[in-house]
């Protein structure tokens, strides 16, 4: 353990725990013997961080949060199995992030510059991105994917195996039961798709040549009867120009549970 570290003298900090430098752990916090806490991270207070759980330089954790926990799987027998954080990340009060299963993989992660906010809750299995945001009690069901830049809302629910595209924007109370497409808003119980995140991709610096053919692509991929071989041939041109097209075209032709729409 480095020296550099501040450890508040209530604080339990179990032998065989790492802690990088410069980092700050509150009063009151339990870090467990199998944490790898990286440089420059802080523990508010009353913190707990257990399991095989290795976490990145700079992450912030606010009171009450609970990280690195066994899963809520009734068939989790106690294996060996992990967590894996990135950088950057901001885990606001009482957020529970839980660690894998060997039956899905064995390991949870997530990557840098997410924020959490309070009550949000990641369980096992699941692979989060970088830049994300989970508003107040967004909650992932086990083995969830949810890619770089989405935005999951206040008090939805995604369902075990969904995925969550790149850019996308769930609204506040949706159940997401199939996947959620990439760059588009989708909202409600049950999940509709109601077009492209036009406001999200402006902030996000994306031009509007792209956004117009975003638009188009998501006419007739999704909106329209049109067979695919034939939407495929009409964006031809933006698919050669546009990756955003590209990838919103791949992630229609891969779903496994089908598409938001």
């Amino acid at each position: 353990m480095s020296a550099a570290a501040r450890l508040h003298p209530t604080a339990i900090v179990e032998p065989g725990a790492e802690i990088g430098p410069d980092a700050e752990v509150g009063p009151y916090c339990v870090v467990g013997s199998r944490v790898r806490l990286g440089a420059g991270c802080r523990l508010d207070s009353h913190v707990v961080l257990q399991g095989d759980t290795e976490i990145g330089a700079h992450c912030r954790f606010f009171p009450f949060s609970s990280i690195g926990q066994p899963p809520q799987d009734l068939k989790f027998r106690g294996e060996e199995t992990r967590l894996r954080v990135g950088c950057d990340n901001v885990f606001r009060e009482f957020v529970t992030v839980h660690v894998g299963t060997a039956g899905g993989g064995g390991e949870t992660r997530i990557g840098d510059h997410n924020y959490f906010m309070a009550y949000a809750h990641i369980a096992h299995d699941c692979e989060v991105g970088s830049h994300t945001l989970f508003a107040n009690a967004a909650t992932l069901a086990g083995h969830v994917t949810i890619e770089d830049g989405a935005t999951v809302g206040a008090f939805s629910g995604v369902h075990q195996f969904c995925r969550v595209g790149r850019q996308a924007f769930i609204g506040g109370y949706t159940v997401v039961t199939q996947d959620a497409l990439p760059y588009v808003l989708t909202v409600g119980n049950r999940a509709t798709a109601y077009g492209i995140n036009v406001v999200g991709l402006k902030r996000r610096n994306v031009g509007p040549e792209t956004i117009r053919a975003l638009k188009r692509a998501y006419q007739l991929l999704v909106r329209s009867r049109r067979p695919r071989d034939r939407a495929m041939a009409d964006l031809r041109e933006d698919l050669e120009r546009h990756e955003e097209v590209r990838y919103l075209a791949e992630f229609l032709g891969t779903s496994e549970r089908g598409v938001v729409r």
